[in-house]
This record gives C-alpha cells, structure tokens and sequence, in this order.
C-alpha cells in the first residue's frame, strides 16, 4: 500500500441516504477510504441494508483493493440501527435485569446473525463501561450494570454470541464513560481519577474482554488529567491509547475512536485536528461520520502530517498493516459459513428474554381493571447516541388503543395546568399508568404522579428510559423498569397489563 491507501484504511466515514452517495463515492476513489459507519438514515428495510452493503464492498475492493469493514451501532434498546423488518434485541441493563448470563450470548448471536446476512460485519459493541453515576446522560441502561463484576460477565459474554455469529465486535469506551456527568456528544467530560482508582473499577472489563479475545477497543473522548496532564481526552492522548491500553494493558487488537463529529472533539478540539492527533495517539481506525467536507480534509492533513514527520510513517504502516490482517482473517472465517437470518425460533426467544427483562417494583400482580387512565409525555432525543426517530403514538395514546380506558398526554416537563387537567381526566378510573421517560431532568414528571397518586385507585409508573427514573415515587405507586419505548417493548408492557405472563426481572442497578 502507498502512503494515500494505508491513511485510507484508517478512515472510517458515513455518508446520508440509503444509497451510496456521489461525495462519498468520490472520496472512496481519491482518497482510498477504507471503512464506513451506517446510521439509521442509511437503512430502510432488511433487503434494502444488504443490497447498499453490497454495492459497498464492491465500490471499496474495486478502489482499494481490500474488503471495507462496515460498521454499525446496534447495541440493542434504544441504541439500534436496524430497520423494523430486522430483529432489534433488548439493551444491555435490560440484558442484566434477566438474571441469566447467557441472554447476553445468546441475543448477541441473534443480532450478529442479522448483521452479517446483510453485509454488516463490524458491530460497534458491547459497551464496557460500569454505569456507577446514576446521573450519566449518556451510557445508562447502555451499560450492563454499575458493578465490574457484572459488566465484565456480561459483556464478554455477549462478545461469545458476536463471534459466533460470524461478526466483529468492540469494547467501548475506554477506559470508561460510566462515572460522568455530561454527555460527550455535546460536551467534554472530566473523570478525576487516577490509575489505581480506575484498575479499582473502570477498567476491570476491559481486561475481562482483552482476556477473552475481543478484536477491538473504542476509546473515549473523556479528559482524564491524572492520566494525561496536556488537557487532551482519551482518543487523542499517546499517554492513554499507547501508553496505558497497548503498554500497560498489552491489548494487542485494532483500537478505534469515536466520532472525531462529537462535540468533545469537534467544538474544543477541532475535528481535523483531533483526528491526526488520535492517529499520533496510536489510534489505528479515526470515525468521521457525517460530513463529507471534514472527512475529505481529514485525509489531506493526515497525508500532510505523514510528509512533514509530524506523524510516524512506520507506525502508519503498521496500522494499516494491521486494519488489513483483521478483515483476511475476518473473510477467511465469513467464508465458513454462509450468512443467514434469524429464525422464528430466535424472534420467539428475543421476546422471552424480553419479558424476563422488565421489572415489577412492589406489589407483582398488576390489574388494570375496566377503565384504566394512561398519561404521560413523548420521547425524545435524551442523547444523540439514540436515533432520531418520531414515534407514531405516545405510550398513552398506544395503550389505551390497545388495553381500553382513555389516555391524555402531556409534555416532557409537565406545567401545573397540564398536571391538574391529567388529574380531573383521572377521576373516575380503575387505575393509571403514568409513562416517565428522562424524568430526573424534567421534575414535573414526578409532580404529575405525585397528584396522580392522591386519587385512591392504583398507579403505575413505567420507566422507558431509566431505572433511577423509579427513585422515590410516592407511597404506593408501582414502578415498572420497561428500559426503552420501542415497539416491541411496547408489545411486551400490553402483554403484562393483560396478564399474560408474570414478571421476574431483577433490578441490576442500586436505587
């Protein structure tokens, strides 16, 4: 390879639209790109998602002369990339709520099979990080707990389903997004601790996950001043990414960034910038997802850095030697095995683990009676890394459609008005069900089931979005951790309210 095909092969881009897109058609030719990242914007249907893969990787061998990895984000819950048509899984703290180790295996071999009988053989996935700050804005139920133990039991088991199914798999976000308070994609997160603190707890599973095998590590665009003094985050450090993670660690496999785009990197740094910078770190694979004019500058100041000696021919070389070692090894393995869908058997053992998942706080035997009130507001965005997408009916408006009685929704942050207007439309019901969703920030939530609480007949809050939305609801309201609002676990709170099966999900978190 020359110097413009291995800067390639460290790129990773994304482009809009559910075909390829001329710019990035372009960029692929002049500037060898070697990778691409797929969003929800790209993917529409199942048959859809395989047929652009394949116009893919027959654009990127043509023009580079290797196999393109693509990458995707398909963690599970809110956190999926897939279309309707594929088989979305639940997340990963819904994963932990069943109790059951092996639903990590086994529902990340399910998502594997759907990721590789399209084309997507690179999952951006499991997330590592030990979720101990109950006010993280942007890893929560993305995490599979606020332990090391259950973390790292987790994650390196749904690393085991990944490989099975024939897909590769990364730990994310080293050394760990858990214990901060503000959500990279907007902002630039400080984690005070030091070595030892974070070997304490932080970095458990990764180890965990470097042990078992796992081919790829994401790193973080967290600043951690006792690690790196020269006010940099992780990605763009040499101290962390080679010092700690490939010396200290001695984690020998593909160590990839996340999106140069994010505002971590981006408003402080500059994306350009951050990129020659996390490639001088030791970064072997830079995402710049969105913008084809910052991905296209990206690679001019990176071929720039290379000339002038600001960045290491050999270890430019080695990196892209080894981006090229890992997708042989790969293709010698998809060969193996030709790729195939999931199966009704798999469709029917999701939704099991799904019921397993959620988590009845209180009295167990839920009865709605006759005319049950649904309340509650909308979903939205609460962090860029959840898609953006529009739901076509409220929890309210989708229950009561379904199970009877009458609903009426409120917005996020309800006013006194809505709230005294929810509790005179109460009066009169056999019970409410109140939806939370990102409540700790919006507190008229909690005033609304507070008021709604005083009319003497059962309440129920459903948590879609976080368990510690579940902290202090008043005396006697059940709460019910649900973990997200997409439609199969829509389907699954119907089937509850029903009563058509009884839960046994275990809280994995600490209220």
């Amino acid at each position: 390879m020359d110097l413009r095909e291995q800067i390639g092969q460290r790129l990773v881009i994304g482009f809009p639209g559910t075909e390829l897109d001329p710019e990035f058609v372009r960029l692929v030719r002049e500037y060898k790109i070697g990778n691409v990242i797929l969003f929800q914007r790209n993917l529409k249907s199942m048959e859809q998602v395989k047929a652009l893969c394949a116009d893919i990787q027959e654009l990127v061998r043509r023009e580079t002369g290797h196999d393109a990895f693509i990458t995707i984000d398909q963690e599970g819950g809110k956190v999926t990339r897939l279309p309707g048509d594929g088989c979305n899984v639940p997340g990963a703290m819904a994963t932990a709520a069943t109790g059951e180790v092996e639903n990590a295996e086994i529902l990340a071999h399910i998502t594997a099979k759907e990721l590789k009988a399209v084309g997507v053989n690179f999952n951006l996935a499991p997330c590592m990080d030990v979720n101990n700050n109950p006010e993280n804005p942007v890893i929560g139920v993305r995490s599979y707990g606020d332990t090391a133990e259950t973390v790292a039991a987790y994650g390196t088991a749904a690393f085991r389903g990944f490989r099975k199914g024939g897909v590769l798999s990364c730990a994310k976000h080293f050394p760990g997004h858990g214990d901060t308070a503000v959500d990279s994609h907007v902002g630039l997160p400080v984690i005070d601790k030091t070595m030892e603190e974070l070997e304490a707890l932080e970095l458990k599973p990764f180890r965990a996950a470097m042990e078992a095998g796992i081919p790829a590590v994401m790193g973080s665009h967290i600043l951690f001043p006792k690690l790196e003094p020269d006010n940099v985050p992780c990605t763009m450090s040499r101290r962390i990414v080679t010092g700690v993670l490939k010396g200290r660690l001695g984690f020998p496999g593909l160590v990839v960034s996340d999106c140069m785009e994010m505002d971590a990197i981006k408003k402080y740094y500059g994306t350009v910038k951050g990129v020659v910078s996390a490639m001088a770190a030791g970064v072997d694979m830079v995402l710049v997802c969105h913008t084809a004019a910052l991905q296209e500058e990206s690679a001019r100041a990176v071929l720039q850095a290379v000339e002038e000696g600001r960045l290491s021919g050999e270890e430019m070389r080695r990196s892209a030697e080894k981006v090229v070692r890992l997708k042989e090894e790969y293709a010698k393995g998809a060969e193996a095995e030709a790729p195939c869908r999931c199966t009704e058997e798999d469709r029917a053992l999701e939704r099991e683990i799904r019921r397993k998942s959620i988590v009845v706080m209180g009295e167990k035997e839920i009865s709605l009676g006759d005319t049950p009130f649904f309340t509650g507001s909308g979903s939205y965005r609460a962090t860029l890394a959840f898609n953006d997408e529009e739901l076509s009916e409220t929890f309210a408006a989708h229950m009561a459609a379904r199970l009877g009685g009458t609903h009426f929704d409120v917005g996020s942050d309800p006013k006194e008005e809505e709230i005294g207007e929810a509790a005179e439309r109460a009066r009169g019901a056999s019970s409410i069900v109140v939806s939370l969703f990102a409540a700790r920030e919006q507190a008229g939530q909690y005033r609304l089931v507070e008021a709604l609480s005083g009319l003497g007949v059962p309440v129920v809050a459903v948590a879609l979005y976080s368990p510690y939305d579940l902290k202090d609801l008043p005396e006697g309201v059940t709460g019910i951790a649900a973990w997200d609002n997409t439609p199969q676990t829509l389907q699954a709170l119907e089937e509850l309210f029903r009563g058509e099966w009884q839960p046994t999900g275990r809280m994995p978190v600490k209220l």
